[in-house]
């Protein structure tokens, strides 16, 4: 099996680098070992984030730094025996994440963050996956005046730099935005810009089925016998291919060590569960608990329940203590029925210490490419992605400067 280019990677980010190439002309196999979105695309809250401009920074106030070194925190835990091994790249982390650089990664990163609600809704309607989509927004909602004030105006310097959109909501427009809401939370901050899905494998899928309907192939097979250049070995049999992307989220590192590239990646680890509503509670949209750290959103199964980081080996066993945590604090904030799934889902977003993805060529490779290191925002960012990937692998003028995001930067 021949093809124009073969990417390694069925989430979100893979999906829409093979949709974006196909749609251009190539010919392109997607391959992994699952059918695609059943990885770490399959666990997120299903935000399209047009206000994440500023992706998430490791705190430096002393205050902060001691009340996670306890490890009691709900929106962030550790595994101790894991940091000893972490800590170079959390001290890069926390290194990047000074104001005046934060700031300078913001200016980056924002140009990718421009298009993520629009190159969405084009897949979205090629698709035909409109009933999955939600827009109006997400909000952060507030149980202290002084996290609210706070909250505001950190959104009113967004709206100043970037063009951020967003309300203030006092409590009777939360109450009215959101009457099963908890009565007591004081206000909330809503960014109208963003958008939401209602099943983010879903979504997925409807980009694959998209893909495959252009005429682009789905195989079952395994990443890691990728081999220069390029062929890799799949269930139907062997796929050779001119070009590759490796676009594996948080085993994109392993294929990259492989070819001799070590990349600082990291994971941050997430759960979730979904819930019914009780006493016929309904909740419109996203709502993250800023204070406490969790979230809960609407989705096709039910409340999903995610929690916040949880720093510790990509694949050590699952310590859903955050769930158990915030679980409580949730249902005092919405009424929260039986538990859906019959266990906690566990998924793991891949990082880099300049909180920037890894998009472009890889340096000692033709006709190699790498697409990963999204973190919070890899449901956000995959269409966008994709089109910059294909946009550079076809030589066409690219819709923003791949410069800041090229792999050697590190």
């Amino acid at each position: 099996m021949k093809f124009d280019t073969v990417v390694l990677g069925g989430g979100i980010v893979g999906v829409s680098v093979a949709l974006q190439l196909q749609r251009r002309g190539l010919a392109v196999a997607l391959v992994d070992r699952k059918a695609p979105g059943n990885e770490t695309s399959l666990g997120n809250a299903g935000l399209i984030q047009r206000e994440g401009v500023y992706p998430y920074a490791f705190p430096r106030d002393f205050g902060s730094l001691a009340r996670y070194a306890g490890n009691h925190a709900t929106d962030v835990r550790y595994h101790p025996a894991a940091m000893p091994k972490l800590m170079p790249f959390l001290y890069r982390y926390w290194h990047h994440s000074r104001a005046d650089r934060h700031a300078r990664i913001a200016r980056a990163y924002s140009t990718l963050i421009e298009h993520c609600v629009t190159e969405h809704r084009a897949l979205i309607e090629a698709a035909g996956a409109q009933a999955l989509l939600r827009t109006g927004g997400w909000m952060k909602i507030f149980r202290t005046e002084g996290a609210l004030n706070q909250a505001v105006a950190e959104a009113r310097r967004w709206q100043a730099e970037y063009g951020v959109e967003y309300d203030t909501l006092d409590r009777a427009a939360l109450q009215a935005a959101e009457p099963s809401l908890n009565p007591k939370l004081v206000g909330g901050v809503r960014y109208t810009s963003s958008d939401s899905v209602s099943d983010p494998s879903g979504l997925v899928t409807a980009y694959a089925r998209l893909f495959e309907q252009l005429g682009g192939k789905v195989l079952i097979g395994d990443a890691a016998t990728l081999e220069p250049s390029w062929r890799v070995m799949t269930q139907q049999g062997p796929v050779e291919a001119q070009s590759a992307v490796v676009a594996m989220g948080p085993w994109s590192g392993d294929l990259a060590g492989k070819l001799g590239y070590r990349l600082p990646l990291a994971v941050k680890r997430g759960y979730h569960m979904h819930y019914t509503p009780a006493n016929g509670a309904k909740l419109n949209q996203p709502v993250l608990d800023a204070e406490a750290g969790f979230m809960i959103t609407p989705m096709v199964r039910g409340i999903r329940l995610t929690t916040g980081v949880e720093l510790g080996f990509r694949d050590a066993a699952k310590t859903p203590v955050q769930l158990e945590a915030v679980e409580p604090l949730a249902r005092d904030l919405f009424p929260l029925g039986a538990r859906v799934d019959a266990e906690p889902w566990l998924g793991a977003r891949p990082c880099t210490p300049d909180m920037m993805p890894v998009i472009g060529a890889a340096p000692r490779h033709r006709d190699l490419w790498f697409a990963f290191g999204h973190a919070h925002h890899g449901l956000t960012l995959g269409p966008v992605t994709g089109r910059l990937i294909a946009e550079m692998i076809t030589g066409a003028p690219t819709l923003v400067d791949p410069e800041p995001f090229r792999a050697d930067r590190f």
